[in-house]
């Protein structure tokens, strides 16, 4: 009845030559509910809240613009933080419509197509962000990152510079100035940037990527190999408080679980437990939430709770495939090898390609005797990603376990090569070498060798027990033995039993003239 009263009150006013309200203000979308079935009983709850406030809003005929354009965008923000893009859409254009002057519409805009790849329009909202607040770093940084995913890197460049300009310790800034570099093959200033960002924080493993790229272009390669080592999937983004606003907006599980992130971002791992706890309140059965739980408590250094949560996540989703690594990795750190393979080989069943899971799920199989059928999940992580040291060490010891000396003789040579920086390489080299029952394989003196340079690099008990073994190979049994002798004594004093066992047990040897033939027992297996 009110929105046919309104009707007639128009045509009446339109009967006598004067314009309605409707009429003056611009076209606004029409804005609908999406299906709200699968959401939370709470975010229905709010959505809904949200859509009648709307509603009552727009019936006032009197409600000032503005404040219908908050009702719009408060609608929109939360459509937007419950993932319904295509429903939070409308809203906001309306909120921008009626608010043309606020910047948090187009703002929104911005990264609601951005979300979408249509970049574009995502720009060109940005861009209007930038007119009603020129010096907001958010915008710049996230235009420019536009601008380069574009392949416009001179439109990006000047957002970054104004960027860093404005806050000079901006990681974001700087990192989309190096990428920005690189992207027009200025290789040094690239450099600089990118090695700015780690200096200021060496935990910026984005940076190694693009910074691996740069000195290939000027041709550092041992520097470029030296990062690309490093590279992780991390992205360096800027400060970006209206977003951290519309993530707190909606009481979800995604909301909290997105909250409870950034507070381990932080280190605030009591705080994240916290938030990660609300989520579980109103999904119980979340297995994200649970993993997140489970991670921040081992954080905290309760790792009995970490494993309660670890299992309840498997319990509500046994693909879930985070959950199951990490229980690998609890028990592969316990020492329960066939309990860790079993969760490592569903962690792999889930996701084939998670290359962390294969590389520790052949760890184990190797630790409890079963090197020969590591060796296929160390091939496939190969073929995946072959630089990845860990990987190639492991396999190379896992040929050692199995007798064939001369291959393992040779993938530890190239190791050695491939990562001249590691001691993993070259030390399973000097033990093998001294120890090897193929005497075409055993090479004393080069052990000896490799042994020497490795001591200039720092003293330990695995290496002294090594120089011991390649001293017997030499025939200098006397002299092992006195190493032994000296390394059973710190081992003791160090309280290490099992180490004494060992050390003790090559003392022997070494004291009736016998070289050393097992590289590493059972139990010490690297």
């Amino acid at each position: 009845m009110k929105r046919l009263a309104a009707i007639i009150g128009a045509l009446v006013l339109l009967a006598g030559g004067c314009s309605s309200r409707e009429d003056r203000e611009p076209p606004l979308k029409p804005v609908s509910l999406p299906d709200l079935s699968k959401m939370t009983a709470s975010a229905q709850k709010q959505i809904r809240e949200a859509h009648g406030s709307l509603t009552k809003t727009i019936e006032k005929h009197e409600a000032a613009p503005a404040k219908v354009a908050e009702a719009y965008g408060t609608l929109g923000r939360i459509f937007m933080a419950a993932d319904q893009t295509d429903a939070a859409e409308p809203c906001l254009l309306n909120a921008q419509t009626l608010a043309p002057s606020d910047i948090r519409w187009p703002y929104y805009l911005g990264h609601l197509n951005r979300d979408r790849g249509q970049l574009p329009a995502a720009a060109a909202f940005f861009e209007r962000a930038l007119e009603l607040r020129p010096d907001d770093l958010a915008s710049l940084v996230w235009l420019g990152d536009i601008y380069l995913a574009l392949g416009r890197p001179d439109d990006a460049e000047p957002r970054f510079a104004k960027a860093l300009a404005l806050q000079p310790n901006s990681l974001s800034a700087r990192f989309g100035l190096g990428r920005t570099a690189l992207a027009k093959q200025d290789y040094s200033a690239a450099v600089t940037h990118l090695e700015g960002v780690l200096a200021q924080d060496p935990e910026a493993a984005g940076a190694h990527y693009p910074l691996a790229m740069a000195y290939r272009g000027v041709g550092k390669l041992d520097k470029a190999d030296a990062h690309l080592r490093q590279r992780e999937d991390h992205v360096i983004l800027p400060a970006d408080p209206l977003m951290v606003e519309l993530e707190e907006l909606l009481e979800s599980p995604q909301a909290y679980e997105s909250r409870g992130i950034r507070a381990l971002d932080r280190k605030d791992w009591t705080e994240a437990a916290t938030l990660f706890r609300k989520g579980l309140a109103i999904a119980p059965d979340n297995a994200a939430l649970h993993h997140r739980l489970g991670t921040a408590l081992y954080l905290m250094g309760d790792g009995a709770g970490a494993r309660n949560e670890f299992e309840a996540a498997v319990q509500a989703s046994p693909d879930y495939h985070l959950a199951q690594y990490s229980l690998g990795v609890l028990l592969q750190a316990d020492g329960r090898h066939a309990e860790a393979i079993d969760r490592f080989t569903a962690a792999v069943r889930s996701r084939p390609g998670d290359t962390a899971a294969r590389v520790r799920l052949a760890a184990s199989l190797r630790r409890i005797g079963r090197a020969k059928d590591a060796l296929s999940h160390y091939e496939q992580v190969a073929a995946m990603n072959p630089d990845l040291t860990e990987a190639r060490f492991g396999h190379a010891i896992a040929l050692v376990q199995i007798g064939r000396h001369r291959e393992a003789r040779d993938r530890l040579t190239e190791g050695m090569k491939a990562d001249p920086h590691s001691s993993l390489f070259a030390h399973g080299l000097a033990r093998l070498l001294a120890t090897a029952r193929d005497d075409r394989i055993r090479d004393g003196q080069r052990a000896m060798t490799l042994v020497q340079d490795l001591l200039k690099q720092g003293r330990t008990l695995d290496l002294g027990a090594t120089m011991a073994m390649a001293l017997a190979e030499l025939g200098q049994f006397a002299q092992a033995a006195t190493v032994q002798r000296d390394l059973i004594a710190a081992a003791e004093k160090a309280g290490l039993r099992d180490m004494v066992a060992r050390l003790t047990r090559n003392l022997g040897l070494y004291e009736r003239g016998e070289p050393c033939r097992t590289p590493w027992t059972a139990d010490e297996v690297p």
